[in-house]
Parts: C-alpha cells; structure tokens; sequence
C-alpha cells in the first residue's frame, strides 16, 4: 500500500507546546549538535526547519521488525526516483519505508541555506514528527552524506545505515553539476515548451541522455506554456560548495558503532580506496559491496543493489 503526503499545515505544529513536542531522539541530538557544532546549535534552534513531502509504502505481511526505513534521494533528485526500489524493500522485508523529498527538492519548500547540517535538521524533525523508533538510513550520493550525518550526530538512535557512492569527507563535487545547473537555466531562459526542445538546449550541457532526462523530470509546464525546473537553481547552485563539504573533520570523536553498507560503483570515483581509513575509523563495523555500474547505481543495476542492500538487512531481520 502507497501513500503518498505533502507537509502537513504549519498552524498545527506551531500550535503545540514545545516540550510536547520534545522527544528523546530530538533531545539527544540537540545535545550531541551544540556539544560539536556550537555555532551551528546556536543558529538552528530558531532554523526555518521543513516538513519534507515523503511517499510511504507499507507491507502487506509487516515483519516483527517493525523500525521503518528512511529513504533519501541525491542531488537534483526526488522521491520519485525511488518507487520501484522502496516496492521491493517494503515487500520484502515487510518494514514500512518512508520515501522523502530532501528541502529544495521534489515537493518539499525551497530555503536559502543548503547544507547537510540543516539537512539532517530536517530529517530529525520528520522522525520526531512521525514518531519514528530506531529507523534504517538509505542514502545516494547527497542522500548518502544525509545519512551518515545524522548516525554521526546520535549513534544510538538509528538501527542501521546504507551509504550509496559517497564518502564522509570533504571534496570538490565533478564540474557537471554546474553545468546540468547551467543546462537547466538556460532552458528556462529560452523558454522551451517542449521536452525535445529542452533536450536539444541540454545537450550543449550535459553528454548523456538519461542524466538529460533525469534532470527534465523536475521539469513543469507554467501557464504559458514554457518550461520550469520546480528546483531552485540558483540557490543550488549558490550551494554546490556546501555539498562537497562533510561536518565530521578528522579528527572527531564520533563514531556509528552499528552496522553500516557502503556501496559503490564500480565506474564511480565518489569513493576511492584511499577513503576507507576514514570510513573504518567513523564506522567501525562497516561492511562494503561494489557494484557494477557508475554513480548512478540503483538506475544502472537495480537488481545488483536491490541484491546487496536486502542481504545486508535481511540476516539482522531473521535473528531478531
């Protein structure tokens, strides 16, 4: 069963007390944020945090694991990217998934500051929001940095983690991102009214066809008939430093000390060898699985992933 939600009216939340609203999991993370990132603790506990637009699947035979799963999209990405693979996990590992539209993206609000600590501010919020115990973290790329943000904010909150090609340090995101931005704006600034039309402009862009039609599926049609990207570009683009970055620097304390996946493409340099020393030293009991494909892995080869993800989850769900 699908159902799908935008963010609920703010009225409601705003007219709850704020110790009603509290729970452990928020209490504890704000504690670990202002103990590491004092500034950023200082900033965020007024933040303009979101209520993120998420999709959720539920099992038709739930298992007796009944913690959900926690879907997170990459860049220029949405929710939508990841119906068929949230299907399949639903069914068969019969836990609930929540399927989310990060804040900038997809139908979630648009705000200026972009960065993964205000990121994972919001994901702290929807699970507090939604009540949601010990939940499993499945990241892609941006998603990816989402995710292993927020185990390393409170370790003990989260059951598990899958890290999709990318790596928790700091780096240069490739010179394409700027240019499917630039792709995407002059689109706009044409006026296009067509999809061909707008492939034709992005091919000056952008190489490869289906990141052009990746990137055409935030596209709308406005009244007149030109198209629109429902992403805000130039605060996308304004960010794209934001991204490469990573909160955790070394050294930190932190550590996830839970089972974490990382996965990675075969044909993708987001995560290189010289990375997993870090890896080993932010997640202790990781474990690593290489697919045959590029960054783009869960479109490239859904069955090698949807493969390596359920048997990373499925011993722990048959033990417990």
């Amino acid at each position: 069963m699908i159902r799908t939600y935008s963010h609920w009216p703010r009225d409601l939340y705003n007219s709850c007390p704020p110790k009603r609203l509290a729970s452990p999991l928020h209490a504890c993370i704000n504690s670990a944020v202002r103990a590491q990132f004092p500034r950023w603790y200082r900033t965020m506990k007024n933040a303009d945090t979101v209520r993120l637009d998420f999709d959720l699947y539920e099992p038709n035979k739930p298992s007796i694991i009944k913690s959900p799963i926690i879907i997170m999209h990459g860049l220029f990405g949405s929710k939508k990217n990841n119906r068929t693979i949230s299907k399949v996990y639903s069914k068969e590992l019969g836990r609930p998934i929540y399927s989310i539209d990060l804040r900038n993206h997809g139908k979630s609000p648009h705000r200026r500051k972009f960065d993964y600590l205000t990121m994972a501010a919001d994901v702290v919020k929807f699970i507090k929001d939604h009540n949601l115990e010990q939940p499993t973290l499945i990241g892609h790329s941006m998603g990816a940095k989402v995710a292993m943000t927020l185990a390393l904010l409170k370790p003990e909150s989260f059951r598990d983690i899958i890290s999709v090609d990318n790596a928790p340090i700091q780096s240069s995101l490739p010179h394409d991102f700027k240019r499917y931005i630039e792709g995407m704006q002059q689109v706009e600034l044409m006026k296009a009214t067509k999809n061909s039309e707008a492939d034709k402009i992005l091919q000056h862009y952008v190489e490869s066809y289906p990141v052009r039609q990746f990137l055409l599926a935030n596209a709308y049609r406005t009244k007149s008939n030109s198209m629109k990207f429902q992403i805000p570009l130039e605060t996308l683009a304004y960010s794209l430093p934001n991204l490469g970055d990573f909160p955790f620097k070394q050294p930190t304390k932190s550590r996830f000390n839970r089972p974490a996946l990382i996965v990675r493409g075969t044909k993708s340099d987001y995560v290189p060898d010289e990375c997993f020393p870090v890896i080993e030293r932010l997640f202790p009991r990781y474990s690593s699985t290489d697919i045959e494909a590029g960054h783009w892995l869960i479109s490239e080869n859904p069955d090698a992933f949807l493969k390596a993800t359920i048997d990373f989850l499925m011993p722990r769900e048959q033990s417990l």
